[in-house]
């Protein structure tokens, strides 16, 4: 039995695997970038397949196929690949030259040969399904792999939204926790004044929740496709009806908002768009980079550090020292978004050296966007599930550490003033006792006051 099958191009013959369901442009991509070693993402994998049904349905509206039969089985391998049942067949690597060329070609070759299959004839009998003729009917790359593009990102982001909303609760929750637990704040790492753990956590809540929002609003920014401009925009190739259809078939298919570019040259050469929402997931990758490491300072120790909270033990911490459990998630979620922040200037750079009409550098810009939108939605729910919500309080420790801390003093300053509080700063470290002490010692105060003045209620208040 022949186990190959012979598929031509512009440049020559090549032995394509009998069954398989790429072809020669496939086959050639594979040969040519092994760059990356990474496939194409899920994402826009699923995204690419709904472009596709968008068009294959918009073409079929217009009756450029006659046999409703091979419509059909278009209209099917679009679904399946949309669905994921096709991804094994996308074998690209991610980061190709030909602004996506590669990726497109071996989306029309998959769909066709998967329809082939569905009409009951042979893979690669391109007389009766083309990838190009039919497949790719009144599209382009530079039209069609943006748009998808655009369509896999908008759908991730809604995805991190909600993992973002999801700590937000949980910072929530642990505020309403933690309100009574009275600490220790620090600035420059150094002791401060009084706060709650509550007030703490209640900060980090509030910074996902802006988070929350920005990532909401990246939908709007990312929402105007140039799909039916073709090459460079001027719609070469396509019909005014496919043009002027083809998006609001689309919109219906993947169920956003989707609008034609009413500049669609404006919408096929630039890519700031990219850039836009890579920065505003540089802001969330911040965020998260920030609350990650203090969770790990405010846990650290746990005997010999600040050591006011505890986090969930997730495995052992040392292959040679025994005991020690390390802060693994939130070092996971930190590397994530250092690994977002890093995205974030390459995608930068790549939209800003495309040329004239077309960005050539999208592959990496959908490579490092795409990742990222991943680690973060990944990091966002390891983040809270195995971390935040199972924070706990060293209430012990945190007492001992506001009675011995010199940052006490400034809540007794309200009732003995500035240089007695000195005073008493002085007396603890001369006598070797704590902060507390010290203070009942002066006389100054009783220690009903000093527990009033340094209760959750008075170092919570705004102002004196």
């Amino acid at each position: 039995m022949n186990k190959y099958r012979i598929e031509t191009d512009q440049l020559g013959s090549k032995q394509i695997p009998v069954d398989a369901l790429w072809g020669i442009h496939t086959a050639r991509a594979v040969e040519n970038f092994s760059v990356a070693n990474k496939p194409i993402h899920k994402a826009l994998i699923k995204a690419y397949g709904q472009v596709k049904y968008a068009c294959a349905s918009t073409n079929q509206q217009l009756g450029f196929w006659e046999k409703q039969n091979k419509a059909d089985a278009i209209l099917q391998a679009c679904n399946e690949l949309s669905n994921g049942l096709l991804n094994e067949h996308i074998i690209v690597d991610s980061l190709q030259g030909g602004a996506g060329t590669s990726t497109n070609m071996n989306v029309n070759e998959v769909i066709a040969n998967r329809a082939l299959q569905l009409m009951g004839e042979e893979p690669g009998s391109y007389d009766i399904i083309s990838p190009l003729d039919d497949i790719n009917l009144h599209q382009s790359t530079n039209d069609t792999y943006p748009t998808a593009l655009k369509v896999a990102a908008i759908n991730l982001f809604r995805e991190l939204e909600q993992r973002t909303l999801g700590l937000q609760e949980a910072f929530q929750q642990k505020e309403k926790e933690f309100a009574h637990v009275v600490k220790i704040g620090r600035t420059q790492l150094q002791d401060a004044v009084l706060t709650t753990l509550g007030r703490e956590m209640s900060a980090y809540a509030e910074a996902f929740n802006r988070d929350r929002w920005r990532v909401y609003k990246c939908e709007e920014r990312l929402r105007v496709v140039n799909l039916g401009g073709t090459a460079i925009g001027t719609g070469l190739g396509a019909p005014r009806q496919f043009i002027f259809r083809v998006v609001d078939n689309l919109r219906e298919i993947c169920g956003i908002g989707l609008a034609r570019s009413e500049n669609l040259i404006d919408g096929t050469q630039n890519s700031d768009v990219f850039v836009e929402v890579s920065g505003i997931l540089k802001a969330c990758a911040s965020n998260l980079l920030k609350i990650c490491n203090d969770l790990r300072l405010l846990s650290s120790g746990p005997d010999a550090g600040i050591g006011e909270i505890t986090l969930p033990e997730m495995q052992a911490g040392s292959s040679i020292m025994p005991g020690k459990v390390n802060p693994v998630i939130p070092e996971a979620a930190a590397q994530a978004a250092i690994l977002t922040m890093g995205h974030d200037q390459v995608i930068a750079q790549a939209a800003s050296q495309g040329n004239l009409e077309l960005n050539q550098l999208i592959p990496l810009i959908a490579h490092s966007l795409l990742e990222s939108l991943s680690v973060m939605i990944n990091a966002s729910s390891i983040l809270k599930e195995k971390c935040v919500v199972g924070i706990a309080a060293n209430e012990e420790k945190c007492r001992e550490n506001v009675e011995n801390s010199t940052a006490t003093t400034t809540a007794l300053i309200p009732k003995i003033g500035y240089n007695k509080a000195g005073q008493i700063i002085k007396d603890s470290k001369s006598k070797g006792i704590s902060i507390k002490q010290a203070a009942l010692e002066s006389g100054l105060i009783s220690e009903k006051e000093f527990e009033e003045l340094v209760s959750p209620e008075a170092v919570c208040k705004l102002g004196n």
